[in-house]
């Protein structure tokens, strides 16, 4: 894992994001998250079984990302050291999300600017879990700058993190332990206990790069004139009231660096669920907050990858 590989990666995902008809190990990890689920569920009859279950299939998917990345970039390595690059550079741009994050926040802005609600609606509904039928635009725009501020974390900052200290197959580890969460690590009847094990070790692992996202996020605002000031402070302040140990320190300091607040009450699959106020009502949320969001997400990514890429060169 070379300085380079971690530049070509960033190049990378900005010009192709993810277009649906390439092969994707994450596409890949779901499908075999899908079917561990129901062998353990064929077998673990009570609540101790599908914790110990859910535990077996985190070790499954985790060390098994790890242990075939390795293999693969090890083989085609043997083929020649630029084989083994390129192996490389393919299977790390799959673990980060800059451009297809831009790319589907930017389309939800766009059906707003057309007035075209339902469709705004639509598209929201595909990058985030809440209801989307009855948001407002104002409600939508929170929800895009929302969940361009936590996946700045799960799908920039953690897999370069961990792409800088352990190379391309710990990058997919990381992929897969999220993917995990994505998946079963919800604190309901049905994943409470076969996802235990898997929503920990996201919350683990995000630990460290959700405070360097926040972090990251003041820089970018103090980059773009933005209120960095005020970002610093509202990270400290609500980063920690969100039930996530992880996710209300990006979205607390993305609320203070636009002067906006976040989080309050949303709909999940019909449930109302009270969440916490991040930052303060100073303005209403518009499409140009929105704009300011996705620049933040350039900025941070560049920002990441400058020391990522600098760890690996004097390493």
């Amino acid at each position: 894992m070379t300085f380079a590989t971690i530049w070509c990666v960033f190049l990378l995902d900005l010009i192709l994001g993810d277009p649906r008809w390439l092969p994707h190990p994450v596409r890949i990890i779901g499908q075999v998250i899908d079917r561990l689920e129901i062998w353990v569920r064929g077998w673990a009859h009570d609540d101790r079984a599908l914790r110990l279950g859910g535990c077996l299939m985190t070790l499954l998917v985790v060390a098994g990302s790890f242990i075939l990345t390795w293999l693969l970039i090890a083989w085609f390595s043997l083929l020649g050291a630029t084989a083994g690059a390129v192996v490389a550079v393919l299977l790390g741009y799959t673990t980060i999300a800059i451009r297809d994050l831009y790319d589907q926040s930017w389309a939800v802005i766009k059906a707003l600017r057309a007035e075209n609600l339902p469709e705004a609606r639509r598209l929201l509904s595909m990058i985030v879990g809440r209801d989307t039928k009855d948001l407002d635009s104002e409600g939508i725009q929170k929800a895009v700058i929302e969940t361009v501020a936590e996946n700045l974390s799960d799908g920039v900052v953690s897999p370069l993190f961990y792409m800088a200290i352990g190379g391309v197959p710990l990058a997919m580890a990381f992929k897969a332990s999220s993917t995990l969460d994505s998946m079963v690590g919800y604190r309901d009847e049905r994943y409470e206990h076969l996802g235990w094990c898997s929503a920990r070790l996201d919350d683990v692992l995000n630990f460290i790069p959700a405070r360097l996202t926040g972090v990251l996020i003041v820089a970018a605002a103090f980059v773009l004139r933005l209120d960095a000031s005020r970002a610093w402070t509202i990270f400290r302040r609500d980063g920690g009231k969100h039930k996530s140990p992880n996710a209300g320190r990006p979205e607390a300091a993305m609320a203070g660096a636009l002067g906006i607040q976040l989080g309050g009450p949303s709909v999940y699959e019909g449930v109302l669920v009270e969440k916490p106020y991040l930052g303060d009502p100073d303005q209403l949320i518009d499409i140009a907050h929105t704009r300011q969001a996705e620049q933040i997400l350039f900025v941070v990514s560049v920002l990441m990858v400058l020391p990522a890429s600098l760890y690996r060169l004097v390493l």
